[in-house]
């Protein structure tokens, strides 16, 4: 499963490309608004950071605005992947924007009908919201599956991007489902890192290396 980082923040987004496993970004309008920079010139810093598909939402809400905004939008640069919410408006401007070649996002899929029409519509990826529907007492992985599998029964070549990952149960569970893609704040990759067996192991060899070598790391 590649791993995207949720997040229009700069800082975020370097220290994360440092560790060399993230494979992409996805942004919303709220996370460009809280940046206070202009999405176009965000979006720029952020492609210039990490070299993979970059999702950037339109903001219009009719199918005409939508496809306007999601040609300027793919004009940004060569990763970008537009994004469009899952409505009637946004899955007509997915099928004419993929008839462009430019790749689609269809994001705020909450159901395995939507991601039907996502898929039929040519999306280049649907966003399953995982976490937010675990607010409302349903099963978010459950989508997950649900999608993979209505996919692979079909031959789709849509990807699913299991998105609103908030823990890192959370990715995991994605994983097993069959997700592509899973998408997460920065917060959540940080703490894929843990494990109190690693501290406790790195620990202990490097205290039984000093008590063997007390002259130095090369023994010399």
């Amino acid at each position: 499963m590649r791993i995207f980082l949720d997040t229009a923040n700069l800082d975020e987004l370097r220290k994360a490309a440092a560790w060399g496993v993230v494979d992409g970004v996805t942004t919303n309008p709220s996370l460009i608004a809280k940046e206070g920079v202009p999405m176009a010139e965000q979006v720029a810093s952020i492609c210039a950071i990490v070299d993979g598909p970059i999702s950037a939402e339109v903001v219009a809400t009719d199918v005409e605005g939508m496809i306007r905004d999601g040609r300027e939008v793919a004009k940004i640069h060569p990763n970008i992947i537009v994004k469009c919410p899952l409505t009637r408006a946004g899955i007509q401007a997915c099928s004419t924007l993929s008839k462009e070649a430019i790749r689609v996002n269809v994001t705020l899929c909450f159901s395995p009908a939507q991601a039907l029409l996502a898929a039929k519509a040519g999306a280049w990826c649907v966003s399953p919201f995982v976490g937010r529907l675990d607010d409302i007492g349903l099963e978010g992985i459950g989508l997950i599956r649900d999608i993979c599998r209505i996919y692979s029964n079909y031959g789709f070549k849509t990807q699913v991007l299991a998105a609103s990952l908030r823990s890192p149960l959370h990715v995991v569970q994605a994983a097993e489902a069959g997700a592509h893609i899973g998408t997460m704040p920065f917060k959540v990759l940080d703490q894929m890192f843990n494990h109190p067996l690693t501290d406790k192991g790195l620990d202990q060899f490097l205290r039984d290396y000093a008590k063997a070598f007390p002259e130095g790391p090369a023994g010399q």
